[in-house]
């Protein structure tokens, strides 16, 4: 075979791969999908997630099947996606903890699981500021009472949470560090379990988003004291917020969409219109409502800056926080 016959021969393998490329995405999806939430269930990114998996399933015209793939905080779910086939077959719905893992890492002097680069936002679903809660039976009635006992009890009091470094650590840390104070870190697999915890009287207090625990507080089996938010929240509307008690702390606790790093634009695109489609659906948003939380919606390139700024945030914080056990 001659060099011209070479080249035509390959600009044709080129053309019918590009060809074979665009059908596929054409045809997206064409088989399910599967959404990792990286926590147990019970957490804020199963309650989010599978409520969005519904919705978005409706509109693809294709199942999304919810995967709980727990551990490490949360880093081997988020790092399972990180690593997947970049075909819009596998995506992520991720807290606000994907931007302080890898840091963590190596604070703590090994290679990180994953990368934030790794994954490409789609969109915020929810965006909630975590509340501090204790048991309905605990001695205490208010953020002062609580306060004065951790002041005057160096580590007797104990906390509940998702994992080192997770969305329920580092709201605890910062208090922690803004009051004087220590508390005992008690990390558990995720924020299901961490409430199991609190409610079993095996810790004494835990920070979370209000989806996972405003049904508790309504029914009388937890107690919340303060907020991480600014103002009051719709919610809990009795429930002041840390700034109003005069400690300088704010944390929000978001949940995300991401797909791996190089999924074609066209899917992103697909997954965008889901995700959006998700966010404006009614019976959504009643179940989200009925949960605790709500939609605060961002689509990719507007909840691609809000990632950035928050890992470029929330690393001082890990490295004021440094190692902990």
């Amino acid at each position: 075979m001659n060099r011209t016959a070479l080249k035509l021969c390959s600009l044709a393998l080129a053309l019918a791969a590009t060809v074979g490329l665009a059908a596929a995405q054409d045809a997206y999806p064409s088989k399910p999908v599967t959404m990792i939430v990286p926590f147990p269930p019970g957490g804020v990114a199963d309650t989010v997630g599978r409520p969005v998996a519904e919705a978005m399933a409706r509109h693809l015209n294709q199942s999304v099947v919810v995967v709980n793939r727990g551990g490490a905080g949360g880093a081997i779910g988020m790092a399972a996606v990180a690593k997947a086939p970049a075909d819009g077959y596998t995506i992520l719905m991720a807290l606000s903890s994907l931007v302080v893992l890898p840091e963590a890492d190596r604070i703590l002097e090994r290679p990180p699981q994953f990368e934030v680069n790794q994954l490409t936002p789609i969109a915020r679903m929810t965006a909630d500021p975590t509340v501090l809660v204790v048991r309905a039976d605990s001695p205490w009635k208010t953020y002062a009472e609580f306060i004065a006992h951790a002041k005057a009890n160096p580590g007797r009091i104990s906390f509940g949470s998702s994992g080192n470094y997770g969305t329920m650590q580092v709201p605890m840390e910062q208090l922690k560090a803004a009051t004087g104070t220590f508390m005992l870190h008690v990390p558990y697999t995720g924020a299901g379990p961490a409430i199991v915890g609190l409610l079993g009287n095996q810790v004494e207090a835990l920070a979370s988003g209000p989806a996972s625990v405003v049904g508790h507080i309504r029914s009388g089996r937890m107690r919340a004291l303060a907020h991480w938010g600014e103002g009051r929240l719709a919610l809990l509307p009795d429930v002041p917020s840390f700034k109003e008690l005069g400690v300088n702390v704010s944390y929000s606790q978001w949940a995300g969409l991401f797909a791996p790093a190089g999924t074609p634009q066209p899917v992103i695109d697909k997954l965008r219109e889901a995700a959006r489609a998700a966010a404006r659906d009614e019976r959504t948003i009643q179940v989200m409502t009925t949960a605790g939380t709500r939609f605060q919606y961002q689509d990719a390139s507007e909840f691609d800056a809000f990632v950035k700024a928050d890992a470029a945030a929330m690393k001082s914080v890990v490295q004021r926080i440094g190692k902990v056990n």
